[in-house]
């Protein structure tokens, strides 16, 4: 099975500064996976290096199998990566249908149109003609997530997804992001909270110092297991 996507011995750099040492990782057709580590050890640079904002300068960076030999920001999203980023960076001045459309800019074929994310977010078609940033912060999650849906992609990479969020709307997020799974789409989480992972993730890789320290089923793990990948 090919993967949706695959890093093998990448090393990635800003500058001078080596970030990802041989660093490998792969996510297969609709698996849910966690990346998790603590701050600091480049969890966000794998996000970098798929968008070409950090430079590879060694190893294989695949997506769907087709390599990328000089990523850059569209080519993820052409090729079926959709990044919700961390802080949602909803787009100033623009409304919550305008938001939306920004994410089908690719033109990839697929279900995701603005009637399926309106069903999915109800909420957004009631404030459809709001401006996105006047949203409170989960239902810009949501509208970051329903942006990243309107590329009909493989894969959504969320990075810190439950960051700042009240617990009602993390339990919430939970239920959205296991039902857009079972709708065959990969999930790659970067995420500090480790509850949150439990609940939605198959499996976990962790980090530490740039490279993969341990890898494993989210079922065979404790969640006192997962924390020591994380507390400082």
């Amino acid at each position: 099975m090919t993967a949706v996507l695959a890093l093998e011995d990448v090393d990635s750099f800003y500058g001078a500064a080596h970030i990802l040492h041989r660093m490998r990782l792969a996510v297969l057709p609709a698996e849910r996976v966690a990346l998790i580590g603590r701050n600091g050890v480049g969890k966000t640079t794998v996000v970098n290096s798929l968008l070409g904002l950090a430079s590879v300068r060694g190893g294989q960076l695949s997506i769907n199998g087709e390599r990328m030999l000089h990523p850059r920001p569209y080519m993820a999203a052409a090729l079926g990566i959709a990044v919700v980023p961390q802080g949602r960076r909803i787009v100033a001045n623009l409304t919550v249908e305008e938001n939306l459309l920004l994410g089908a800019a690719v033109k990839r074929r697929g279900p995701w149109t603005l009637p399926a994310i309106y069903r999915l977010f109800p909420i957004l078609q009631e404030r459809a003609r709001t401006p996105g940033t006047a949203l409170s912060g989960g239902q810009q999650q949501m509208l970051a997530i329903g942006r990243a849906l309107m590329s009909n992609p493989t894969l959504v990479l969320l990075d810190e997804p439950s960051e700042g969020l009240a617990p009602v709307i993390v339990d919430q997020l939970v239920e959205i992001l296991k039902g857009v799974a079972e709708q065959g789409i990969g999930l790659l989480l970067i995420e500090q909270n480790m509850s949150f992972v439990m609940r939605v993730a198959h499996r976990y890789v962790a980090m530490a110092k740039g490279a993969v320290v341990a890898e494993g089923s989210i079922d065979t793990e404790s969640l006192e297991d997962l924390h020591r990948y994380v507390m400082v």
